[in-house]
């Protein structure tokens, strides 16, 4: 029951967090002018249609229809060193993150001084990691690896968004929007077993499932004036059911029920001379909600109770209008981790430092193109997970580079 606890577990967290990959290393990736700052001020600068990831209000700072799409190359690198069982060890592995093309668009349009709508796709996290190659190591042909903690986990999520805002005045707007979260994802648990025969493979888990679920964010901004205004948003998320088949030794369970973090950020933004800008965000993820996980179908249970900590990240950022033609930016971010008391092999996790720089392209004077680089850099880890066979340890480190590229399109 241990070895079927932990599968469940490893998929449902994999499935549909909002924030956290499968490898438990946030990504933010929702625009190339947002991984340029560091995501400071996001809420709020509304330089683009990407402003609806963040917050609806902001669409009410638009005075003309505006498009963005983009994409995002995100080059995870996840180490998981010196898996040992006592004084037994079964390798590392060095390279158990896949990198992913992340894609995303967003159009708003103002529907007169008041009124504006907008819709938008965008991925909150998208990875995997793979531990395979440690589950065919038998130590002296007798001590089998901590297979139930390790194989393969993919993810995919997709966000729908449609919002609308309201301004009341030239000080006060606020917005609302109804998210659909879409996810996707599969996963194996299993390995080498020795035997009288010589090692037979055995499989625990083989995970292949899919759901849809509803959320919702509310936002608001305020304008001193047009170079000094502050944003605020709350995302609601739901509780995800997944469908599918999981199975563990010939029993496959339909449903998997795993309650979701709400989010909730403050930004700024200060244009400070006529050519810089100062911005930064505040933001916390209630992953202390993330409690319990159920399952359902053929029968309804309690899989375990799994404490995270609520989680903040705040982040500064500078923009530098050099020209007509090119705007600079760079930021910084402090990613705090989620994992508490509970650790895991295959959902490694730390707090986590972002450095950041890009640039916007005007071609014309409707058309632009933004740049944008981040550098995550994670903290090693030393961690210790209960398998079947004992208390195994291990090091991790997360890291990742990301690459993003978008066009916008003022009508």
């Amino acid at each position: 029951m241990k070895i079927f606890n932990k599968t469940l577990i490893a998929v449902s967290v994999a499935l549909v967090s909002t924030q956290t990959m499968a490898a438990g290393f946030q990504i933010n990736a929702q625009s190339a002018t947002g991984i340029g700052r560091a995501f400071a001020g996001d809420a709020v600068i509304a330089d683009n249609a990407s402003v609806l990831s963040r917050n609806p209000a902001a669409m009410a700072l638009f005075d003309e229809k505006q498009l963005s799409m983009g994409l995002t190359y995100a080059d995870v690198q996840v180490e998981v060193q010196d898996v040992a069982l006592g004084s037994v060890h079964y390798g590392s592995v060095d390279d158990a993150a896949e990198a992913k093309v992340i894609p995303n668009f967003y159009y708003v349009s103002p529907v007169n001084d008041k009124f504006a709508y907008g819709v938008a796709m965008f991925s909150n996290f998208g990875t995997g990691t793979d531990t395979t190659d440690l589950s065919s190591n038998i130590v002296g042909g007798i001590l089998p690896p901590p297979i139930d903690l390790l194989g393969k986990t993919e993810v995919t999520t997709i966000n729908f968004n449609l919002s609308a805002s309201y301004r009341f005045n030239d000080h006060f707007s606020v917005g609302a929007g109804v998210d659909v979260i879409y996810g996707s994802g599969t996963l194996t648990r299993g390995g080498s077993m020795p035997s009288m025969e010589g090692p037979v493979h055995t499989d625990l888990a083989d995970v292949d499932a899919d759901g849809i679920a509803f959320g919702g964010i509310v936002g608001a901004v305020y304008e001193i004036n047009a170079d000094h205004r502050f944003g605020v948003s709350y995302r609601f998320s739901p509780e995800f059911t997944a469908d599918g088949t999981v199975n563990y030794l010939g029993t496959d369970f339909e449903e998997i029920n795993i309650p979701l973090p709400d989010i909730f950020q403050v930004a700024g933004f200060h244009q400070l001379t006529e050519k810089f800008a100062l911005h930064y965000t505040a933001q916390m993820t209630t992953w202390g909600d993330f409690h319990e996980i159920t399952v359902t179908d053929p029968a309804e249970a309690q899989l375990k109770k799994y404490a995270w900590d609520d989680s903040w990240l705040f982040s500064v950022g500078g923009t530098y209008t050099l020209n007509d033609s090119w705007t600079l930016r760079a930021g910084y971010m402090f990613d705090q981790g989620v994992v508490g008391e509970v650790s895991s092999i295959s959902i490694p996790d730390s707090d986590r430092q972002w450095y950041t720089m890009g640039a916007t392209y005007n071609l014309s004077k409707h058309t632009s193109l933004d740049f944008g680089i981040a550098f995550v850099r994670g903290e090693e880890t030393h961690l210790t997970e209960q398998s079947v066979i004992g208390l195994i340890d291990a090091t991790t480190t997360s890291n990742a580079t990301y690459y993003s590229i978008q066009y916008n399109y003022k009508f």
